[in-house]
């Protein structure tokens, strides 16, 4: 299938670690991350990845500074925009573990040269409420308002999140105001970045207030007055929100959605389109994929109707 999450993840993870050298510089603290750019900034893919694979060398060989120990990456999700920002991610000296160890993680017996990664599933972000019952998958998304958000239990011990599942208004949010506000009344909280990839304004991040601009990427969210600011200082937690990521990695996104179309584009010239809907003899996942037909919504997508 065709889909551009990947290069989100891709984009979306490059951003973020360009974010943490960025904002740990504003508060003092120098990091091998601030060598690396902004993802748009890079000729190719390729060049970001050699730059982040230095970056990994210099901290599997040195460490990073002892106030980021141990360095913690949290990413939601474990679908397209997941596996493009985990692509990135291990670049570095990586080390998974799972969300139940990420709170006895007190110490780093690396010295600071791995960076650790967690993985969290639905399983993980969210309990059943009022009974100790076993998570069910599609229990949960049949009855998602039974649910609310276990994520907080984890955020205080990670350094970055990067957020890249889907979310919509029937689920629980990852992390509210009120819990970025309980986590930054505490003093050093370890949190310095968020990576909202999904990008849903005041959404599953609720914190992010809008899509961000290629030009103008980050803002730092101060919990205590609820008020973000452009750029990377001020008191807070840093959100990095562009919402067309993929556009930072033009030549390679556009090359990979022309690889995934090329398969229908026989099918797609030879089609019909005077005839109607239903009649249409054309590859199947390109038939579930059209919005509009001869000027009207198609029956899978009739449902937009009520929002135009």
């Amino acid at each position: 299938m065709i889909f551009f999450g990947k290069y989100a993840g891709l984009a979306g993870m490059i951003n973020t670690l360009w974010s943490v050298g960025q904002r740990y510089l504003k508060l003092g603290i120098d990091t091998p991350f601030v060598k690396l750019r902004q993802a748009y900034t890079y000729s190719s893919l390729a060049e970001a990845k050699h730059a982040i694979s230095n970056v990994g060398y210099e901290i599997m060989k040195h460490g990073l500074p002892k106030e980021l120990q141990p360095f913690t990456v949290g990413i939601t999700g474990y679908g397209n925009v997941s596996m493009g920002a985990q692509e990135i991610l291990h670049l570095l000296p990586v080390k998974e573990i799972f969300p139940e160890d990420l709170p006895q993680l007190k110490e780093d017996v690396s010295e600071g040269k791995i960076v650790y990664k967690v993985v969290f599933k639905e399983e993980d972000m969210v309990r059943h409420i009022g009974e100790d019952r076993p998570f069910d998958l599609p229990h949960y998304y049949q009855h998602p308002e039974e649910y609310r958000s276990r994520f907080f239990d984890y955020l205080e011990n990670m350094s970055v999140l990067v957020h890249g599942s889907y979310w919509d208004a029937r689920y629980p949010r990852v992390v509210s105001k009120s819990e970025i506000a309980k986590l930054y009344s505490k003093p050093n909280p370890k949190l310095v970045v968020v990576g909202d990839i999904s990008c849903d304004p005041d959404g599953g991040v609720e914190f992010t207030h809008k899509g961000t601009e290629i030009s103008d990427p980050v803002f730092v969210y101060n919990p205590a007055t609820g008020t973000p600011a452009m750029g990377f200082e001020g008191d807070g937690v840093c959100v990095m929100s562009v919402d067309i990521l993929p556009s930072e990695l033009p030549r390679d996104a556009s090359r990979g959605f022309s690889d995934a179309l090329r398969p229908f584009i026989e099918s797609i010239a030879e089609c019909d389109f005077s005839k109607n809907y239903d009649s249409l003899t054309i590859a199947p996942a390109i038939k579930r994929a059209l919005i509009l037909h001869n000027g009207e919504l198609t029956k899978p997508f009739e449902y937009i109707s009520k929002y135009l």
